[in-house]
């Protein structure tokens, strides 16, 4: 299990072929880990290029904390880990609240960022896209397994339900995130938004509820397309054939 140190706290990382020219980093929404990737979506991108994955802290095998899950906080933790990977130039992929991410991360760091894929990246003003950490209550999480088993076959195991409730638990209820969030209300009003110079693709699902958040990115961005997909907001889980193929031919498209 590769693990490096990132601003004095231990980060699970995992990357795929190293030795391509150019860097692809993805990053997982919350409540989630940097499995939403590895399994189908990274190996088809691994065709072309360097693929990095990580788990933001609290998630996944990375190192818990209590607080630092604000915008700032988490793209200094992106910063640190490009740093460490001597990376001075990538493509960043981020879903969900991981889009918000790699929104800031172009922002604030723009050499950095060749182009830029946000998928399903919710509008932080929204009551309702705020108020989804509510959501994540052991019920919600246990309708949510079921979707999983619905849209991809596959059953997950009692003792990952079990670690899930754990990870919502802490998080919810020990750490700063929640007043985090709420921090982040105005994101979307931030100018720089308008300002992006990078190419950005846009991905949503047809029947999310954060597909306004996608068509109102595509109006602010110029140099932005958006794309919809069969699904809602579990696009990456429903459709990551697809997902992964959108992702590497806007990558490779020069």
């Amino acid at each position: 299990m590769p693990v490096i140190t990132i601003n004095n706290r231990s980060v699970h990382i995992q990357e795929l072929n190293k030795t391509a020219s150019e860097t692809v980093v993805l990053v997982h929404g919350m409540f989630s880990n940097l499995s939403v990737y590895y399994f189908n979506i990274a190996p088809i991108l691994a065709t072309r290029f360097h693929v990095v994955l990580y788990d933001l802290k609290s998630h996944g095998m990375s190192e818990k904390t209590l607080t630092g899950y604000d915008l700032d906080s988490m793209t200094d933790d992106l910063f640190a880990l490009l740093n460490i990977l001597k990376v001075t130039q990538v493509h960043l992929g981020g879903y969900s609240f991981g889009g918000l991410i790699a929104l800031k991360m172009a922002i604030r760091f723009p050499s950095l960022i060749k182009k830029l894929a946000v998928m399903e990246a919710p509008d932080p003003s929204d009551e309702k896209a705020r108020g989804i950490i509510e959501e994540y209550s052991r019920e919600f999480l246990e309708h949510y397994v079921e979707n999983f088993t619905d849209t991809t076959k596959v059953k997950m195991g009692k003792r990952q339900m079990e670690k899930n409730h754990r990870m919502y638990e802490y998080l919810f209820y020990q750490t700063s995130i929640k007043d985090d969030m709420i921090l982040e209300k105005n994101f979307f009003e931030d100018k720089a938004i308008k300002k992006l110079n990078q190419k950005v693709l846009l991905l949503y699902g047809l029947t999310s509820s954060c597909i306004n958040a996608g068509k109102y990115l595509n109006q602010q961005i110029e140099n932005s397309s958006i794309q919809f997909v069969d699904g809602d907001h579990n696009i990456p889980i429903q459709e990551p054939q697809l997902i992964g193929e959108a992702l590497l031919n806007f990558f490779t498209d020069h």
